[in-house]
């Protein structure tokens, strides 16, 4: 590779100078010292971690929250533009049983939970020199000096305050939602969690049925199919489409209902004794 083709574009050496300027010149603290007072438009950055590596992603993310703030800033409002780092989550946790070669929660309660945290606070800030520069690179005004951390005290005592001031007010209240649950890690998973180990399988499906209401005949069925079986417990209806025909298929003295389109999934020996559409009642 010859030196022609290491050398930079005429518009990467702009935005360096451009950069450089900045820095030198302190643009964003005085932009911040210029809008002392004003009308505050509240930024919290919505904190990476820093136990991964940037990626194209985080570009594209922070050129929106870059964005606003300086629209923000041009029409007069004081943007402190408060950085922050995520140090909690499933994924730090991995990372730190994978380098401890841990498999379990039992395995993590036997190393030592104060332990396994210790090393959890010390991989997060793997990279952040990375982030960084990577801050710097591509422009972004945000302020690190004075970044939150989510596992300081002082943050997290913010966020029970915050909890605390919302029951006081009587906004907040206990219910109960299905959620997924890791039966290896021990706690549930958020749906970002979840979708870190999607994959395509083939898994075991079910098909349901449903006995109907209906007078005339006591042994006529709805038929259903899920890939989700243990939700049947907590059904409480049936989703009907209003365009979609359905057939009455007739086996000794049973009755299915069922899709035109999904007929065949009920085999032979059925004979069709009546039709209509979903959004015909019955």
């Amino acid at each position: 590779m010859d030196d022609k083709s290491n050398m930079k574009s005429e518009s990467a050496l702009r935005e360096e100078a451009i950069l450089k300027f900045w820095k030198k010149n302190n643009i964003f603290e005085k932009s911040l010292d210029q809008s002392e007072g004003k009308r505050e438009f509240i930024f919290y950055e919505g904190p990476p971690t820093a136990n991964g590596k940037p990626g194209i992603h985080h570009l594209e993310a922070r050129a929106f929250k870059d964005a606003i703030p300086r629209y923000k800033t041009m029409r007069g409002y004081h943007v402190r533009r408060k950085g922050g780092w995520d140090t909690h989550g499933l994924p730090v946790e991995l990372q730190v049983e994978k380098k401890l070669n841990l498999d379990s929660k039992i395995a993590i309660e036997k190393y030592g939970i104060a332990k396994f945290n210790q090393q959890c606070k010390e991989s997060v800030w793997e990279y952040v020199d990375i982030w960084n520069k990577f801050t710097e690179r591509v422009g972004y005004f945000v302020d690190q000096k004075n970044a939150y951390v989510t596992y300081h005290n002082t943050y997290i005592e913010s966020v029970w305050n915050i909890l605390k001031k919302v029951n006081s007010q009587n906004l907040l209240y206990k219910d109960y939602k299905v959620v997924p649950w890791c039966p290896r890690c021990g706690t549930v998973l958020s749906s970002h969690e979840l979708a870190q180990g999607y994959e395509d399988i083939k898994d075991l499906s079910v098909y349901v049925k449903f006995k109907a209401k209906i007078k005339s005949d006591s042994n006529v069925y709805i038929l259903a199919w899920t890939t989700t079986p243990w939700t049947l417990p907590g059904n409480v209806a049936l989703a009907v489409g209003k365009d979609i025909k359905y057939l009455w298929l007739k086996k000794d003295n049973e009755i299915l209902i069922v899709a035109e389109e999904r007929k065949d999934v009920v085999g032979d020996g059925y004979e069709i004794v009546n039709s209509w559409f979903g959004e015909q009642p019955q």
